[in-house]
């Protein structure tokens, strides 16, 4: 029998019996070929915090952000930030927090300024708005775990008690976490945070740490 008839009698029963999707396979096994599926790779598709997620994230993060942390003026602004709070005990680590929780809700707010609006601060800001969606906030800690500069207002001021921190700083040089991709179903999209240790090329010593946020959905 010609391969054309043959083909056509094969599909006509197919579709009979299945429909279109069965119809479409059929044409494929009869042709030699495989069915391809078109729906777009995801956050979702891949698995919410399977490993390929989070290496797709780290890979973004040590390509386009961890070139930064090696620039004079971030790095400047960690070790001043660490001359002040290197001092600080616990119970002030937890009276600042306080008070930037305070303040964060007002207007009225100089210790939140002092944080977001320099010129760290406004590098950040830029890049935020220069990814292409990619990157939701930019923050960088102190030794402490204290924000030196960000994007935007953090909800607490200490992050030394978050995994952010202590997966990072805590861990040594060249230590990269990526926190849990959560699906957010207000705004439709997976998102995801990556911290990494910065380190003082003088010493070679961790000094600080960083926090990007991260739309997943915009990298996979």
């Amino acid at each position: 029998m010609p391969l054309f008839r043959f083909l056509v009698l094969t599909l006509g029963a197919a579709r009979a019996q299945t429909g279109i999707q069965s119809l479409a396979a059929t044409a494929c096994a009869v042709l030699g070929m495989t069915l391809i599926s078109t729906t777009p790779v995801s956050a979702a598709s891949i698995g919410l915090n399977s490993p390929e997620a989070k290496a797709v994230i780290q890979t973004y993060f040590e390509e386009n952000i961890a070139p930064w942390l090696s620039e004079p003026t971030l790095l400047g602004a960690i070790r001043d930030q660490n001359e002040t709070t290197a001092s600080l005990s616990e119970a002030e680590i937890l009276e600042l927090d306080k008070t930037w929780r305070d303040q964060v809700v007002t207007k009225d707010r100089p210790m939140v300024d002092q944080v977001i609006h320099s010129n760290i601060a406004n590098f950040f800001v830029h890049s935020v708005a220069g990814n292409g969606g990619i990157i939701t906030e930019i923050f960088i800690m102190d030794a402490k775990g204290l924000n030196v500069a960000a994007s935007m207002p953090t909800s607490d001021y200490w992050q030394g008690d978050e995994a952010k921190f202590q997966q990072t700083f805590s861990v040594g040089v060249g230590a990269v976490h990526v926190g849990d991709i959560e699906f957010d179903p207000s705004t439709g999209v997976s998102q995801s945070q990556v911290s990494a240790t910065i380190t003082d090329p003088a010493t070679g010593e961790p000094i600080g740490a960083i926090t990007v946020g991260v739309i997943a959905d915009i990298l996979m």
